[in-house]
Parts: C-alpha cells; sequence; structure tokens
C-alpha cells in the first residue's frame, strides 16, 4: 500500500511540473530563438508567490519555484543576445473562474476573514494588476531588469526577495 501512495504523491508533481513548468518552460524556449534572430525581447513567465514560501499544496509551490529558478538563469543566459527574461508571482487574485472565486462563493466569511489576516493591502488583487506589471516588464521602462520576479499581491508574501 505504501508503495501506491508515493506512487500517486509523484504522479500528481508529474502532472504539476508539466502543467505549471514544463509548459512554460518550452514556450520559453521557442520564443527565446527568434528573439535572439532579432537580438531583443521580453520573456514574461508567471509563477506564484508560494514559490518563495509555503502556502499551496507542495506539488504546486514545488513548480512554481522551479519557475523562478529557471527564469533567472535563462534571464543570465539570454541577457547577452538582447532578450530579456523576468518573471511575476502573483499572491491571492480575484477572478471569475479562479479557485478564490469559487472559496469566497462557498465561504464569504471565512475568505473576508483571510483577506484581513493574510493580506495587507486588504483586498484580493485583480487581473489587470498582474497585467500591469507583465506590461511595465516587458516594455523598454524595465531594461535593466534581468532574471527577476516579481511580487504582486498587496503585501501577502512572507518572503522579504
Amino acid at each position: 500500500m505504501e508503495g501506491l501512495l508515493w506512487k500517486r504523491i509523484l504522479t500528481e508533481f508529474h502532472k504539476a511540473m508539466e502543467l505549471n513548468f514544463y509548459s512554460a518552460v518550452h514556450l520559453s524556449q521557442l520564443s527565446a530563438e527568434k528573439m535572439k534572430e532579432q537580438g531583443k525581447g521580453a520573456i514574461i513567465n508567471i509563477s506564484s508567490i508560494f514559490g518563495r514560501e509555503s502556502g499551496g499544496k507542495p506539488t504546486y509551490n514545488n513548480s512554481k519555484a522551479a519557475m523562478i529558478s529557471f527564469t533567472k538563469a535563462m534571464g543570465d543566459e539570454l541577457i547577452k543576445d538582447g532578450v530579456r527574461v523576468n518573471g511575476i508571482a502573483p499572491g491571492a487574485i480575484l477572478h471569475p473562474s479562479g479557485n478564490w472565486q469559487k472559496r469566497l462563493e462557498d465561504n464569504p466569511a471565512k475568505i473576508e476573514k483571510f483577506v484581513v489576516n493574510e493580506i495587507p493591502g486588504g483586498r484580493f488583487g485583480t487581473p489587470e494588476e498582474v497585467a500591469n506589471a507583465v506590461v511595465f516588464l516587458a516594455s523598454d521602462k524595465a531594461s535593466w531588469i534581468v532574471g527577476a520576479t516579481i511580487n504582486v499581491d498587496g503585501g501577502q508574501s512572507k518572503s522579504n526577495y
């Protein structure tokens, strides 16, 4: 029985890595080739604050941590070719099809308490706020930012980086 449990756990890790990491690595590699030919470009990966600290499921946390590490490594490698690679680490973002929306509908009091206790900004973030950070990192105004993953979380994360 114990072997079966570990096999199931390992399968969940593989699924999370495929969904949250390998797909982004593949797309980044394809994009980078074209950008290198042009001598410029910006790749923006989406991770999570839980790539830096505990909070989600271990499978999710690990896949997002891998994304942060990959972003730094790829950024350092490609800057010589004029391609910048950075990332965004969102915190709790409320959108109609997301988990937070479902949780809010299921138990509004519990989620309101979570927001008060866990998000210094006092509310969920919005998809537009994440998009604004992506636009900034893709712009020339971020020309000297390379390999960074920026939290977009209203102060939710506990880490100092």
